[in-house]
């Protein structure tokens, strides 16, 4: 996934893919009168993990950028989240209407089809399809971890 149309691909792999000159918030108004499910705040956050992860797989190839496949931008999704919100991680995305992998899915196709991200042939909502347990993924980080269990002792032999 990205911003965008792409340029043509080279020898090096799949396209690079650049912004359009649109204005996001005035097409985000249409992505949210057309599905209403998520709020637009999600989708302010999935810009910014998308360009997180971009920025983390350019780094990775050294400057060279590349398509983003869905299980990667559900990773970055992740980490991005966890940097940016630390424990509201799960309590926003439940705000904004995001409660699972698919849900993700759902937020960038709907802004492939409104044209403010490209895909590749082989892109699909399923790409996002199992990811991760959200309780799991956002929840647990922040939880104590759990102190050692003491051995269960057997009981003293009662004297008669």
């Amino acid at each position: 996934m990205a911003h965008g149309a792409s340029s043509p691909p080279d020898r090096r792999g799949p396209a690079v893919i650049r912004m359009q000159p649109q204005n996001f918030d005035e097409v985000l108004e249409e992505v949210v009168k057309a599905d209403p499910r998520y709020h637009r705040d999600a989708y302010h956050f999935l810009r910014e993990a998308l360009d997180y992860t971009q920025r983390a797989i350019s780094k990775a190839n050294k400057g060279k950028l590349r398509h983003v496949t869905g299980q990667e931008l559900l990773a970055g999704l992740r980490a991005f989240a966890l940097q940016q919100f630390g424990p509201m991680t799960l309590t926003l995305l439940h705000e904004w209407g995001v409660r699972r992998g698919e849900d993700f899915g759902e937020l960038v196709f709907n802004l492939i089809e409104h044209g403010i991200l490209s895909k590749t042939d082989t892109d699909t909502r399923l790409d996002f399809a199992g990811g991760y347990d959200f309780d799991e993924a956002f929840r647990q980080p922040f939880l104590p971890a759990r102190p050692p269990q003491p051995a269960v002792k057997a009981p003293a032999p009662q004297k008669p």
